[in-house]
């Protein structure tokens, strides 16, 4: 336990982590901006916009990548702290495009957030030409688009590449006011859509083709659920228009310690969910009559209906005569109890499984 003191008020804490100062001060409830960190992934300390005083320390420090120590006086929003954070976000602006009111990531923008935190409307450093427009809106890809223009180059996109998917698709490429965040290898040789760069994009360069125009971020509610399209039971949360009732995306929990996949999925649990709204969708049990027709029915008529033909088929011809196909969708306990009942109810060894989906 060490004792630390921040914005004037004295604090125990736990360093058994070599806890940095920003994780501190979440642990504490006192906010910090940043641009740059996720407590998911490795600090770096890159934006600046988390920069502190230390007393004692002629230099800002960067709360994300600083340890606390024992003693450590910590200022988080003092003048000279807000005048710097201020500097940051003004120089940001310069090749920002202030096109708010139509971007994909308006009322969740970060940048927003802390310009507006700090009370920023534009850059006093802009000149006539500034603005980043080179870029053409990359919308080849057939579950998310890329609008460089936008990009604030604080990395996450690459980090979470590197460091969860572990695919390194993506990096940094070339230098000074060319820089950009561009492919390391082909897109179609590396890249397995999972979709975390989406996720965890501070700005709206990045973006979600099939969520677009379903709902603004304070209009959505949060349902969680497990993926349905494996067995592995991946946990998802999807994000429904409260009004519309329909779905606008699907996004992970990153900081989750209980979930199976801790934040990660792959490309169908994340981008696949148009199925849902089909039309062609069978949402009750169906049984041909003697017409020939599949005419719908409820639940009860279903498994009556298939518990008296096994028993026909069973008596006439046999248990081995009757055949039973498991899938990957269920959980490993749903095919278990299948094939237990395949084996022990109706007495054959006939069950396979479609491990292909």
């Amino acid at each position: 336990m060490i004792n630390i003191v921040i914005n004037n008020k004295p604090f125990e804490i736990d360093n058994a982590g070599n806890m940095t100062i920003m994780e501190a001060a979440r642990r504490k409830g006192i906010h910090i901006p940043y641009l740059c960190d996720k407590p998911f992934l490795k600090p770096v300390g890159a934006c600046r916009i988390c920069l502190v005083e230390i007393e004692g320390n002629p230099k800002l420090l960067p709360a994300c990548s600083t340890p606390v120590s024992n003693g450590m006086v910590i200022h988080t929003h003092s003048e000279r702290v807000i005048s710097v954070r201020r500097a940051v976000i003004e120089l940001l602006l310069i090749r920002h495009p202030l096109k708010c009111f139509s971007c994909y990531s308006n009322g969740k923008c970060e940048l927003q957030d802390v310009a507006y935190e700090l009370g920023i409307e534009s850059s006093p450093f802009t000149e006539e030409g500034d603005e980043c427009d080179k870029f053409e809106l990359d919308n080849n890809n057939p579950f998310y688009e890329r609008d460089l223009n936008k990009c604030i180059l604080c990395g996450r996109c690459i980090r979470v590449c590197h460091e969860k998917a572990q695919i390194h698709a993506i990096d940094f490429q070339y230098r000074g006011i060319s820089a950009a965040v561009q492919p390391a290898r082909s897109l179609e040789e590396s890249c397995v859509f999972c979709g975390q760069c989406v996720q965890v994009c501070p700005v709206g360069a990045l973006s979600e083709r099939a969520s677009k125009g379903r709902g603004r971020p304070w209009e959505l509610s949060t349902v969680k659920t497990t993926c349905s399209y494996c067995g592995v039971g991946c946990a998802l949360e999807i994000k429904v228009n409260i009004k519309t009732r329909v779905i606008a995306n699907v996004v992970t929990n990153p900081g989750s310690r209980i979930t199976q996949n801790k934040g990660r999925s792959c490309v169908k649990g994340r981008f696949a969910w148009q199925f849902i709204e089909s039309p062609d969708r069978v949402k009750k049990p169906l049984i041909r009559g003697k017409n020939g027709i599949l005419e719908e029915a409820s639940w009860e008529e279903a498994y009556k209906y298939i518990a008296d033909s096994m028993n026909v088929i069973k008596e006439e011809n046999g248990p081995d005569s009757i055949g039973f196909f498991s899938s990957a969708r269920c959980t490993n306990e749903e095919n278990y109890l299948l094939q237990k009942f395949a084996r022990q109810v109706i007495g054959t060894n006939n069950i396979d499984h479609c491990a292909h989906l």
